[in-house]
């Protein structure tokens, strides 16, 4: 069956950021009056340079900071942004060209033309930053400058503040603005939500391209090289959300393999599950999907048992979803389901309350649940002010312990593993060994891992599910031997539930 794809890429829309700004400037103006502050001063960030690599003037493809993204759709590196918390008005400062880009990039744009393809009121260069902010926000003393300055919980690096000729000449605040657009990024608009429903559709229609392909005998690059392909020529996706994970075999319990030491590039053998991992993004938003299926298309008995404990974990977890619902609770679910599981075919013995206890979830499932999703695959604002990550095994994992908010969207990504960096310690502990089958286990010694993950955007009363592809065994090794994949039309996406439980 010849690939092809009936989605219609959607043109950039302008409307959207400015609508972010505008969200922005009502929660600093709610912040700066509950805290008695003036109504005053600009929110300014420096948007991402185009970086060579190392000493060469090799320019790597860029792409743009993320925080800058969120607020102007600026696909240009080299651009300052401001907004005027006073009056909402929103000035873009573009770098000032020399003429020979205009023989060896391109034509040179005006201002005007950045003005009218990003809608924002006003256009300078960025060495005319310092003199329009003192010209025009001088009325009340030094203007203030608000920076983006702030740590993300999940890389523990620092987003860099604005900067540039003259700022000493300015009040600055780097404490205020950081907290304020992180959390304005938690809740997705509608206009958001479909940017990145359009990314996930590209993605499931890919997955199911490497899975219609994938034989034993194939490289793992080959698997990698499918899916970028089809998110580029049928999506218009140029980049991907993160490094694509395709892993087969013992690979498949590698939790991030495909980087640099790990490159994708293992024989695919019959008989093995691959796992793969692998997000498109377009117009900065992105997705994050992972499939787990045999490379012959058709499971065994042991890839059926660790499948379907992951698979009902995934269900139970979406099933549960609805604002107010705390995501512990959500990846304990999770453990417990998978645990369960494990037990009714003796691969461990005992007390599941014990278990939890002892947190032997972790043993097999030791990364979070789930994460925040939107322009970054790694969503900010999982940790706001005065929320502590949990400290315990595998909990203390999780890039997120928030309740559930409609707007969210956040993936649900169980996971199975054998890992035998984790299995020795608890073989060696005299009180973890006792629940473990290691008889049964040993037959898993090389089988990797199985990961579901899913999409899903929190509604008022419950979740829909973002991602289309084939869950069931059946589904999947019918589709793997050339049936056709229902459309998302045909397929109930939309989760109610009342009670915790899913309504019909």
């Amino acid at each position: 069956m010849a690939a092809s794809s009936t989605l219609a890429p959607p043109g950039f829309s302008a409307e959207l950021h400015a609508g972010n700004r505008e969200r922005l400037v009502a929660a600093l103006r709610a912040q700066l009056s509950a805290s008695a502050r003036p109504l005053r001063g600009l929110a300014l960030l420096q948007g991402g340079e185009e970086q060579n690599r190392y000493c060469t003037d090799h320019a790597e493809l860029f792409r743009q900071e993320s925080y800058f993204a969120y607020l102007f759709g600026v696909r240009e590196p080299g651009f300052y942004g401001a907004i005027d918390i006073a009056s909402g008005q929103s000035i873009l400062f573009a770098p000032r060209l020399p003429a020979d880009y205009a023989v060896w990039m391109g034509e040179i744009k005006s201002l005007s033309h950045f003005k009218d393809r990003y809608k924002v009121d006003v256009v300078y260069y960025v060495d005319e930053i310092a003199q329009v902010l003192q010209d025009q926000f001088s009325e009340h003393g030094k203007p203030l400058l608000y920076l983006l300055y702030g740590k993300s919980s999940d890389s523990g690096n620092y987003s860099k503040p604005a900067s540039f000729e003259g700022i000493e000449k300015f009040d600055t605040d780097l404490s205020t603005l950081h907290p304020i657009v992180t959390e304005c990024r938690v809740i997705k608009s509608d206009m958001e939500i479909a940017l990145i429903q359009y990314a996930t559709d590209v993605s499931s229609e890919a997955h199911i391209e490497v899975m219609r392909q994938i034989k034993p005998g194939m490289k793992e690059f080959q698997l990698e090289s499918i899916f970028l392909h089809h998110a580029y020529m049928y999506g218009a996706c140029r980049h991907c959300s993160y490094t694509c994970i395709c892993a087969t075999g013992e690979n498949s319990s590698v939790l991030h393999y495909g980087h640099a030491a790990a490159p994708n590039e293992r024989t695919l053998n019959d008989g093995d599950m691959a796992l793969m991992d692998m997000g498109a993004e377009y117009s900065l938003y992105g997705s994050d999907i992972t499939c787990s299926y045999p490379i012959n298309g058709k499971f065994n008995s042991n890839q059926t048992i660790v499948y379907n404990a992951v698979l009902k974990a995934h269900d139970a977890v979406i099933s549960h979803m609805k604002p107010g619902v705390k995501w512990v609770d959500m990846h304990k679910l999770a453990e417990k389901t998978i645990l369960e599981s494990l037990e009714k075919e003796n691969i461990i013995h005992g007390d599941i309350g014990d278990m939890m206890v002892k947190r032997l979830g972790a043993v097999f499932m030791p990364h979070g649940l789930g994460h925040l999703l939107g322009i970054d695959t790694h969503d900010p604002g999982g940790y706001p002010e005065g929320l502590e990550r949990p400290k315990e095994p595998g909990l203390s994992s999780l890039r997120t312990a928030r309740e559930l908010k409609e707007g969210m969207v956040i993936t649900v990504e169980p996971g199975c593993y054998f890992i035998d960096a984790l299995l020795r310690p608890a073989r060696d502990d005299p009180i973890s060994s006792k629940f473990f089958n290691w008889k049964e286990i040993e037959k898993y010694k090389n089988f990797g891992g199985v990961r579901i993950e899913s999409d899903l955007y929190v509604t008022g009363q419950g979740c829909k599910n973002m991602t289309n592809v084939p869950r069931e065994t059946w589904e999947i090794e019918a589709v793997m031997a050339g049936a056709p994949w229902p459309s998302r039309a045909s397929r109930p996406t939309v989760i109610t539930t009342e009670n915790g439980l899913p309504k019909a």
